[in-house]
């Protein structure tokens, strides 16, 4: 199996709500012919026993029952994507669809359907599956109180600091990952010298068809690559689109048709971005709920803080996980056989800031949150990241200088505040004792310490 497909295959069933209820489906009959089997080798009690009608209209109404849940989960489904994509970002519903617990509902009502209905088929004048009624009644117990679950479940994960903290744990696992760049083999002399040793003839691999990059085996291609003695440049990242006859990879070093072909099924191409690999594409989800909750008919701009305590969150994590460098894979002997073009951090942090900052310049409850980002930032993430944190403020402070031009309420703007506004002042803690910040906010002591 290729790369490609088999990343297709794991994405479909991790994204697809079907394939579980589907296999519930077909456990059911299986689990009412097991039963009806012990059936016939345990007496049960008379008390537990049925007659044929008893058990007829009981499991009719069990049938009918699990119809009716089935029909109101997919309702909810259908509401609750109505109201993601239209409060918060029609990006998140992928990882609303990998939900494992509505998969587990829906598995659970599925295979009560088809377990009672084949009981039902059972059940005769003489003869009556009493163990499979009464497991029958079971599940549909446990199915009422996994809907109850549901409900009140849904009810809290679809808030927006609900979906941001969800949306930023995705992230952090998709860092996780991800093979990481050793700084002590990654060059830092540039592509091009790289290439300049390469010798041999250069064939461009075009894109059959138009797509997203979702995902890339890079081992895959350093096998390839170590065995017919080349070098592969990737031309694009993952997460970009690349047009129908597009230039998808360089080969240095002479390759077949057949290696061209491989080389295209190690890229997974789809309709849209996806979080397998992609780690950016989760800052772009949280800074679309972000900036949306900013918009004029949202005006919302606490959503906007809140959601900015997780893009700290994500970006501290990928300083202290991603060093910067090309996404090299070398052999044994330290040759580098497949470069791949990867994000710096500075990057990360320009998609994380920029929109919210222009969308939010005229939100003193933003621009104040933001700022308390981007000095933790400054204070946590290692020596060789801090420039861009300092551009990043700079352009903050011009943002608030032009966008509050009067002191009136340009040192409130100005001010950095981790709640927004109301948040507890930092205070400077110096032998035994502290003393609030001024009126500014931004860590002076004032005349007067607290003991």
């Amino acid at each position: 199996m290729s790369s490609r497909i088999g990343f297709r295959v794991r994405r479909r069933l991790r994204n697809g709500a079907d394939a579980l209820p589907f296999l519930g489906a077909v456990l059911g009959p299986v689990l009412a012919e097991l039963s009806s089997r012990l059936d016939e080798q345990i007496e049960l009690p008379e008390t537990w026993q049925y007659s044929a009608p008893t058990a007829t209209g009981l499991l009719s109404v069990l049938v009918g029952a699990m119809v009716g849940l089935i029909g109101f989960v997919v309702t909810v489904t259908v509401l609750v994507i109505q109201q993601a994509t239209g409060t918060l970002s029609p990006r998140y519903m992928r990882l609303w669809y990998r939900d494992p617990f509505q998969k587990i509902l829906l598995a659970t009502f599925a295979g009560t359907l088809t377990f009672s209905f084949s009981l039902l088929r059972r059940v005769t004048d003489n003869a009556v599956p009493d163990i499979g009624v009464t497991a029958a009644g079971v599940l549909v117990t446990i199915s009422v109180l996994l809907l109850l679950w549901y409900v009140a479940r849904f009810a809290h994960a679809l808030r927006p600091v609900a979906v941001a903290a969800q949306v930023a744990a995705a992230g952090r696992r998709v860092v996780d990952r991800l093979p990481r760049p050793d700084p002590a083999k990654t060059r830092t002399d540039g592509r091009d010298e790289i290439l300049t040793t390469q010798a041999g003839p250069t064939t461009i691999i075009r894109c059959a068809r138009a797509g997203a990059i979702q995902a890339i085996d890079g081992r895959a291609l350093l096998a390839l690559a170590h065995k017919h003695e080349c070098t592969v440049v990737l031309l694009h990242s993952v997460g970009d689109f690349v047009p129908t006859g597009a230039g998808l990879v360089r080969v240095h070093g002479p390759v077949s048709g057949a290696v061209q072909r491989r080389l295209r099924r190690m890229f997974a191409l789809g309709r849209e971005r996806t979080l397998e690999q992609d780690p950016a594409f989760a800052l772009r989800i949280l800074v679309d709920i972000a900036i949306r909750a900013l918009s004029p008919a949202v005006n919302d701009p606490t959503t906007a803080v809140q959601v900015l305590d997780y893009i700290e969150d994500l970006l501290l994590h990928l300083a202290r996980r991603w060093p910067d460098g090309d996404g090299e894979f070398r052999d044994a002997q330290g040759r580098c056989l497949v470069l791949i073009p990867v994000r710096r951090w500075e990057q990360y942090l320009e998609l994380a800031t920029t929109e919210i900052r222009q969308y939010g310049a005229a939100s003193i409850q933003v621009l104040r949150r933001l700022r308390a980002t981007l000095e933790e930032l400054a204070a946590e993430i290692p020596p060789q990241h801090r420039q861009a944190v300092e551009r990043e403020l700079g352009k903050l402070d011009l943002t608030v200088t032009t966008n509050f031009p009067t002191e009136v309420d340009r040192p409130l703007a100005d001010a950095s505040d981790r709640q927004g506004i109301g948040g507890p002042r930092a205070r400077a803690i110096d032998s035994g004792t502290s003393a609030p910040t001024d009126d500014d906010g931004r860590g002076q002591p004032s005349a007067v310490s607290m003991t």
